[in-house]
């Protein structure tokens, strides 16, 4: 069976949302080989993936996860591999959510393609990351944010775990690993690598009945929104797909340079985000006020982008997040 998806892959033949599906059913239940499982990687990487074939595996990957049960969460996972090794600009602004009042179920890994994933930075910042769904639940009811670490939920990944190492390269699977939150949730930011993949992503987020989402890309290349150059955002709201983009000059951001927002290893991004939480103000807290404000857009706090970033800013100016952190780290 995996054969026949295989061969339609080869022939640059798009597989359809059932299709998807029942390939990776069959990858996520350990029926494929390892060159079943390299040829379907490898040449859906080739062909170009589809939203009906990010959706596909999604669908059964969410099937297969444990599950976390809260209500009204957002998630602000992104795909990484933007290749830039920027501070944890996605985690940082999911702890500033987290204290405005926002629930966030946050979905990530360890570092993979580069110095210091969500896992990482949030071990620094001494908050546990291995969590099981019950606690998971409490904490996002008591202080607004709880980790969910991709591997403890997403058992059935281990059968394409060593054929992926040995690919060694992004595959279907780098998409699809940010949009399978096991929260399920209806509300995401998420950022991609390239600019492509915008409406491939809304479209795959559509057909799982997503409600509200921003994807975005920025034009110096980053899967965040940018403090020094204009993003672009295709956004998701009951059903509707539209374009915007963001544009710091319009803002007043005045970030001053990139090399502001470069991060190392986890316990200097750590640091980095500690300073801003205390009320340091830096282009990195303007980056992170930026995100946080598109998680106040898909969670319905505010309508209006610029009012949302006035909020952010004053926010995390105020030292209210530092005092938030300390409740999310005494679990």
């Amino acid at each position: 069976m995996m054969k026949d998806f295989v061969d339609k892959i080869r022939a640059k033949q798009d597989l359809s949302f059932d299709e998807s599906k029942a390939a990776f059913e069959i990858l996520m239940e350990g029926k494929a080989n390892d060159q079943e499982i390299f040829d379907f990687l490898t040449l859906l990487s080739k062909k170009g993936e589809t939203s009906n074939e990010i959706a596909g595996g999604v669908y059964i990957l969410r099937e297969k996860s444990k599950r976390v049960n809260v209500n009204n969460c957002i998630d602000t996972c992104g795909t990484g591999g933007d290749g830039m090794n920027t501070l944890n600009i996605s985690t940082a602004s999911a702890l500033l959510l987290a204290s405005m009042g926002v629930k966030v179920a946050k979905h990530g890994n360890k570092a993979i393609s580069s110095k210091c994933g969500s896992g990482d930075v949030l071990e620094a910042l001494n908050i546990k990351i291995d969590l099981e769904p019950n606690d998971i639940q409490d904490q996002i009811n008591k202080n607004n944010f709880g980790f969910m670490f991709a591997p403890n939920y997403h058992s059935a990944m281990r059968f394409v775990g060593p054929t992926r190492k040995k690919i060694g390269k992004r595959t279907i699977f780098n998409m699809i690993g940010p949009l399978s939150s096991p929260a399920l949730v209806k509300k995401q930011v998420v950022g991609v690598f390239d600019k492509k993949l915008l409406k491939i992503f809304a479209n795959a987020l559509n057909n799982l009945e997503i409600e509200f989402a921003w994807i975005v890309n920025s034009k110096d290349g980053l899967d965040e929104i940018s403090p020094y150059a204009q993003t672009n955002i295709t956004q998701l709201k009951d059903k509707k797909i539209s374009e915007i983009i963001i544009d710091p000059k319009k803002l007043n951001i005045n970030a001053d340079k990139f090399e502001n927002l470069i991060g190392d290893d986890a316990k200097f991004n750590a640091e980095k985000m500690l300073n801003i939480f205390k009320g340091e103000d830096n282009d990195f807290s303007k980056a992170v006020c930026l995100n946080a404000s598109a998680g106040l857009i898909v969670n319905e706090t505010h309508q209006d982008f610029a009012d949302a970033y006035n909020h952010a800013r004053e926010h995390i100016l105020s030292g209210k997040t530092i005092k938030h952190l300390d409740k999310i780290q005494n679990v």
